[in-house]
This record gives structure tokens, C-alpha cells and sequence, in this order.
């Protein structure tokens, strides 16, 4: 090979050198410059959820067995804290109630009566009957004095002084017994009457409040303000004590604001926190986002609660419970399946909610 030769090969194998040296600074210096200027990719939690009213879904049932006289609102009707949602048939309750009082009205009858003592006219025929026997008696006692004086005089027999003197000991009985009849009926009742009779009242006050309350079990009543989501009972239905079995009328609840209760997996709940914003989407809502904020965060791991029917999907992996709470007026409907997006870096919500709004 001549000098020539090598002279050109050397100077090729210089310039493509330099070549490449420039080629490759120029594109690190744009890719410095594209990376400078694109903007980072926000950090989501991603998990499977369902939409729930605020106050969860409250199962209405009753505390007593029976049969449904009436149902008396349907779903989707908007319904208030205390109104009579369903009747069960009630005659027999509601007879107890009427007996109750009944026998109420008749225990305090008789403690009045035992205070208020007897009646003006029994007093005054007491008194009447006191003084007959006193004058009978007054009587008795001068016809035995005045026999003493004749028999002392020797003009009347001793047997016949001793007769009037038996008489007036009896008329005397008389007057005592009179005298204590009076004495009972002027006299104020007994402080263990009293006690007596207002015990028996209590006791009849204490069955007429248990009989009240059985009777309005029978009236099965809202305990919030909100809307009828499902009713399990129609008229005529028998339904059983909802304390001992399962057994809702209707099932109700608070949907003014919705709330998101979102699986999270367990390998991302260092990430969440109660604040952060948060987005759902909806496969019937296309790519539209609801958005919200984190309003609790579990504090136990469980298994899944929302499962997506993806047949990739870990069913054995343990979640956190979390819920997020939507801005008002998402047109969601309940038991919706969603797929719950939670932001992790400050700083970054608004470039999210500019993609796919």
C-alpha cells in the first residue's frame, strides 16, 4: 500500500470521527432541550372502584315480624328524615295501646281517690251517725245514774239497776265504734296508701310507653334526608326482624354528594393521602373525568372489594380502602363500576385535568 493510500484512509477515517462526535453532540443536545421543554408525566395510583352516596347505602328494615300493610314510596323518590316509609299491619298494637291507656286512666283515678280521702256526703253522714250515738249513749248514762239513786234509795231492785247500767255500756260501745268509723273516713289517706297507688300508676304509665313503642315499630320511618335506591318489599309481604336475619324493606341514602370507595393495591399506599385530588372515569362516559379528593384512607389491609373481570387480574393481592369524594354534580348512577385515579405529586393536577376533560 502507497503513502497515498494510507494518507486518504486516514483522512476518511478523521472526518467520519468527526462526523459522528458532531452528530452525536447535536443530539444530545436536543434531546437535553425536547426534555427541557416536555413535561413530566404526573404519578398516578390507578384501582377499581364503586360510586356510593355519602351516607353508604343504609338498609331499612323492621324490628318486628309481620306483614306489609303498605310500601309508600318507590325508588328514586326523594324522601325525608323521619317519614313513614312503610306500615305493617298494626290492629293488635295498636288495641294494646287503647287498653293501656285505659288502664292508666283507672290507676290514677285510684290514687286520687286514696289522697283526696271519702266524699263530702260520707263525711257528713259519719259525723251524723257520731252524734246519734253520743246522744244515745248521753241518754244511756243519766237513765243508769238515776237507777243507781233509786236503787240505793231501796226503791228499785238491784237487777233492774244493773240492766240500765248494761245498757248504757253497750250505747257506749256503740259511740266508740261510730266515733272511729269517722275518725277513718275524716282522716287523711295513709302515707303507704299513697306509695301503694302510685306505684300501681307507674307501673300502668311504664305498659302504655312499651305498648306506644311496639306500635310505632309498625311505622317504619327514614333516618335521613335522601333517595329510595331499591325497594325489596311490595304490599301484603310478610317481613321478618331485621335484627336477628337480613331482611331490608327498601334500601336508601344521601346521594346530594357521591363518594368513590376505591380499592388500592398495596404496593402503592405509601402514595396515598387523605387531600389528594383524585379522577374517575366510566366506560359509558367515554374518556370524560369526575373529579374529586381523597376524604379517608383505610387503615387495614382486606381482599378486593371491586373486581374488574380482566383475567389478569391478582385476586390475591390484599387492598387499602379508600374514598374519594366527587365534586357536586356527577351524573353517576350507583353501584357504578369505575376505574379511580389518585394524583401523587403536587403541582400536577392541572395538567391532568387538561387531558381528555
Amino acid at each position: 500500500m502507497s503513502r497515498k493510500t494510507v494518507l486518504i484512509i486516514a483522512a476518511v477515517a478523521f472526518l467520519l470521527t468527526v462526523s459522528l462526535t458532531v452528530y452525536s453532540t447535536r443530539a444530545r443536545s436536543a434531546q437535553a432541550a425536547q426534555e427541557q421543554v416536555k413535561p413530566a408525566s404526573p404519578e398516578l395510583v390507578a384501582g377499581p372502584g364503586r360510586v356510593e352516596p355519602v351516607s353508604e347505602d343504609i338498609k331499612i328494615g323492621s324490628e318486628l315480624s309481620g306483614k306489609l300493610r303498605s310500601v309508600q314510596v318507590e325508588e328514586g323518590d326523594a324522601i325525608h328524615k323521619g317519614q313513614v316509609l312503610a306500615v305493617l299491619e298494626n290492629d293488635d298494637y295498636r288495641a294494646q295501646v287503647l287498653s293501656a291507656e285505659a288502664d292508666v286512666r283507672a290507676k290514677d283515678a285510684t290514687l286520687r281517690k286514696v289522697i283526696n280521702g271519702a266524699r263530702t256526703q260520707e263525711r257528713s253522714q259519719a259525723l251524723s251517725t257520731v252524734r246519734a250515738a253520743q246522744a244515745v249513749m248521753d241518754n244511756a248514762k243519766a237513765e243508769s245514774e238515776r237507777h243507781q239513786k233509786l236503787f240505793a234509795a231501796g226503791v228499785i231492785s238491784q237487777e233492774e239497776a244493773e240492766r240500765y247500767a248494761r245498757e248504757y255500756d253497750v250505747a257506749k260501745a256503740q259511740y266508740q265504734e261510730q266515733f272511729q268509723h269517722h275518725s277513718l273516713v275524716d282522716d287523711h289517706a295513709r302515707e303507704e296508701d299513697v306509695a301503694f297507688a302510685q306505684a300501681d300508676l307507674q307501673l300502668a304509665q311504664a305498659r302504655l310507653q312499651d305498648a306506644r313503642a311496639k306500635y310505632e315499630k309498625t311505622r317504619i320511618k327514614s333516618p335521613i334526608e335522601g333517595t329510595v335506591l331499591r325497594k325489596h318489599h311490595r304490599d301484603g309481604e310478610s317481613v321478618s326482624n331485621s335484627s336477628t336475619a337480613p331482611d331490608p324493606i327498601l334500601t336508601i341514602g344521601d346521594t346530594k354528594v357521591l363518594r368513590v370507595r376505591v380499592d388500592v393495591d398495596e404496593t402503592d399506599v405509601n402514595k396515598v393521602r387523605v387531600g389528594s385530588k383524585a379522577y374517575v372515569t366510566a366506560d359509558a362516559f367515554g374518556e370524560k373525568k369526575f373529579w374529586g379528593h381523597v376524604v379517608r384512607v383505610g387503615e387495614l389491609l382486606g381482599p378486593k372489594n371491586v373486581r374488574t373481570d380482566e383475567p389478569t387480574e391478582h385476586v390475591d393481592r390484599k387492598i387499602l380502602e379508600t374514598l374519594v369524594e366527587l365534586d357536586p354534580g356527577a351524573p353517576l348512577p350507583m353501584g357504578l363500576r369505575v376505574d379511580a385515579y389518585i394524583v401523587t405529586r403536587n403541582g400536577e393536577v392541572a395538567e391532568v385535568r387538561g387531558i381528555g376533560q
